[in-house]
């Protein structure tokens, strides 16, 4: 196997990244790539109480262990699996099992803040910007949240106006300026995906001429 391609796909909360993520691993076929969430490394923090937890901000940096992250895309590269984490956002904790990740040809990341960490971003050979309107991407992330994450309405509020929003401002959005490529309307933008997609398809070729 040649060296893996690592595609990166960051832009707001709720902007469609995942969907982003599942067009291209459709097109280029999951026999060909990995996905890997930069949110399944979130710190565990089992050691405080729940009502702690509750209060902390997890749209800063730090919030992420991107030192381990690092690790296992360097591992994928070396052509061996890693064990992701599988982080409960109802407990704000990591949970004992794991995920493995097989090496595959190309390894799409995705996550808000993966542009901000110069080391990870430049192991991406193509970074990625899903563009979304900051009231859809609230819309959304409400809905998500209630439904898959146990939050409450208030909660989900308050949270985004707190940390969410600023947090946006101050790091996600700047890092839009590290992007190769800039998909407005995030999944629904089937153009910009296949474009992508087909870039993708080029480089695979290029390496196996090498």
């Amino acid at each position: 196997m040649t060296q893996p391609i690592i595609i990166g796909v960051a832009g707001g909360t709720a902007s469609g990244k995942t969907t982003v993520s599942q067009k291209i691993l459709q097109l280029i076929g999951p026999d060909q790539l990995a996905y890997v969430e930069h949110d399944a490394y979130y710190r565990d923090l089992s050691y405080l109480p729940l009502v702690e937890r509750q209060t902390l901000n997890f749209d800063h940096p730090d919030s992420l262990e991107n030192e381990l992250l690092i690790t296992h895309l360097e591992t994928l590269l070396q052509g061996q699996p890693v064990d992701v984490p599988v982080y409960d956002f109802a407990q704000y904790i990591r949970m004992d099992q794991v995920k493995r990740i097989e090496p595959k040809q190309v390894v799409i990341v995705e996550g808000i803040l993966i542009f901000v960490d110069k080391q990870l971003r430049e192991m991406m050979d193509i970074k990625i910007y899903v563009d979304t309107p900051p009231d859809l991407r609230f819309i959304r992330r409400l809905q998500r949240d209630v439904a898959e994450r146990g939050r409450s309405v208030q909660h989900v509020i308050d949270q985004y106006l707190d940390t969410v929003r600023p947090m946006h401002l101050e790091f996600v959005e700047p890092s839009k300026h590290f992007a190769d490529v800039i998909i407005p309307r995030g999944g629904q933008n089937i153009k910009a995906i296949e474009m992508v997609a087909a870039q993708i398809q080029r480089m695979l070729e290029a390496a196996r001429l090498q």
